[in-house]
């Protein structure tokens, strides 16, 4: 079974997507075990800690992977999961790759240096280290102007969690604990406006009318990987404990997943979308933010994946349409 595990795999590939649209932070084969369980009535307990609503999405999206799970053993499943949550893993190392350099474009004003500079290669200067990461690291709430606050935050006297949202999730870089809505992940890193064309724009553009919305699940993995990229780290791990980056971007998610707040996460949603897409009509083939680059790689590698045959079994698995 251990040759199945390659990144040409049909599985990986829907790993990576699934990854990027839906959740990326996930045990799959425990996620596929006990759904299999739970649609077979032997199981009443939650999938791992997740909503079923992960699982069923899953199922939805690629049509022939519930047959290949019914039909196969729990090793088979086991095999699968594996292989989806390696292209979750691979896309989240192949993006934290690409940010890592690409972030320093977007820290700044256009024209604006940033002083001191920092290397694109090596991140110990980041974080708390560097006066422009450390006010866009800063947990929302905390005053960053205070020297004992900055202080505080650069020695780890003062924890950095994950489910403390830093300034750089809310627009303008301010947060305003009367209105915590106000400008939340609408900020100027993730919009930022780009003076260069991406590879990925001159492959995508064929593609982009097919782009539907933006998904909660995208917006929670853009904000983690640009949290990550801000940061000191210099490997992204699950179990770090530095960055919390697992417990920021579940935190994310379930507050968009939140029924008390389902009025302002549509909001939310239908700005970016409506954003994404008048980016994408206006035809500015060389200007391109942060999140449209991520679109367009996305699509790039949804057509990629066309119809593909389930390993093992020979069953179709078909990419999501969105």
């Amino acid at each position: 079974m251990l040759s199945m595990l390659t990144s040409s795999n049909p599985l990986v590939l829907h790993g990576r997507h699934f990854g990027w649209i839906v959740i990326s932070l996930c045990n799959f084969p425990a996620l596929l075990t006990s759904g299999v369980l739970q649609l077979e009535g032997l199981q009443n307990l939650p999938i791992e800690d997740y909503p079923v609503e992960v699982f069923m999405e899953l199922i939805d999206c690629y049509p022939g992977l519930l047959a290949c799970l019914t039909d196969g053993d729990e090793e088979d499943i086991i095999n699968m999961g594996e292989l989806l949550g390696k292209g979750a893993s691979g896309a989240r190392g192949d993006d934290t790759k690409t940010l890592k350099s690409a972030v320093l474009e977007w820290l700044m004003p256009r024209g604006q240096p940033l002083i001191p500079p920092l290397s694109r290669n090596i991140k110990s200067d980041r974080g708390f280290n560097h006066k422009v990461t450390s006010r866009l690291l800063c947990p929302a709430g905390l005053d960053w102007s205070n020297i004992e606050t900055k202080q505080s935050l650069k020695s780890g006297e003062t924890a950095f969690c994950g489910d403390q949202w830093p300034m750089f999730l809310y627009a303008g870089y301010g947060y305003d604990p009367n209105d915590p809505w106000k400008g939340l992940l609408r900020s100027e890193i993730l919009i930022f406006i780009k003076d260069k064309e991406p590879k990925a724009t001159r492959f995508g553009n064929t593609y982009l009318h097919g782009m539907k919305s933006v998904t909660k699940g995208s917006l929670a993995y853009i904000a983690t990987q640009i949290q990550f990229s801000l940061t000191s780290s210099s490997v992204f791990s699950r179990t770090n404990m530095v960055t919390d980056s697992e417990n920021f971007y579940h935190s994310i998610l379930d507050l968009l997943e939140d029924p008390d707040e389902i009025e302002e996460v549509a909001n939310l949603m239908t700005w970016w979308t409506q954003f994404v897409m008048h980016f994408i009509s206006s035809k500015l083939s060389k200007f391109t933010s942060s999140i449209v680059v991520f679109f367009l790689i996305l699509l790039r590698s949804t057509v990629s994946a066309k119809i593909v045959r389930c390993p093992r079994f020979g069953k179709n698995v078909l990419p999501c349409d969105n």
